[in-house]
């Protein structure tokens, strides 16, 4: 009888041990998986860029630091790795793009050109789903994270090899150049 409530003690355990490690698994897949969503629409908007420089080129010439700065900008962007890098490349791109914008604006001529309209609509969309990308990998990273710190897996979570994630975010000196105004000068 002690045998029967020992093995039933112990089966319990396992199954327990078992639904802890696959809750970590997946969750740990989805904050991977969330990753994935984010790198392939900058990979996306990194595609989109060469063709928008070269059409706001064909109208502003002159503009050079501005071409310089957005493919600056790209290529880290492309050579990112890691949460922090990209985030930190990330508003490098966003704020060369906001200039190259500027410079658009400056171009009536080149705001009706259907190309660039074409091209400009793309890059919005694909901002849109890079910031929705960044909100689920942010939740994904919550949620693993609290499972990660709560009790009974904080016991198990360091013994089974998983540590905690970095959040997509910008640092206070980021996030006050990603809102300051771009200065455009003729």
């Amino acid at each position: 009888m002690i045998l029967y409530v020992i093995l039933g003690l112990v089966a319990v355990l396992a199954i327990f041990f078992i639904a802890v490690y696959n809750g970590l698994v997946k969750a740990k897949i989805r904050v991977d998986e969330a990753w994935s969503d984010i790198t392939v629409q900058l990979k996306r908007r990194i595609d989109l860029i060469p063709n928008l420089v070269e059409t706001v080129k064909g109208y502003a010439k002159h503009e050079k630091g501005t071409f310089e700065e957005v493919t600056k900008a790209r290529a880290a962007m492309a050579n990112a790795s890691g949460v922090q890098e990209t985030a930190e490349a990330d508003n490098m791109l966003s704020g060369a793009l906001k200039s190259l914008f500027a410079v658009a604006e400056a171009y009536p001529e080149l705001k009706a050109n259907e190309n660039f309209k074409e091209l400009q609509a793309e890059l919005v969309d694909t901002e849109d789903k890079i910031q929705a990308a960044r909100r689920f990998y942010n939740a994904a990273v919550r949620e693993f994270n609290t499972k990660l710190q709560v009790f009974p897996t904080v016991i198990f979570a360091g013994m089974l090899g998983f540590k905690s994630r970095e959040f997509f975010e910008l640092d206070e000196a980021e996030q006050a150049v990603a809102e300051k105004p771009v200065d455009v000068k003729f």
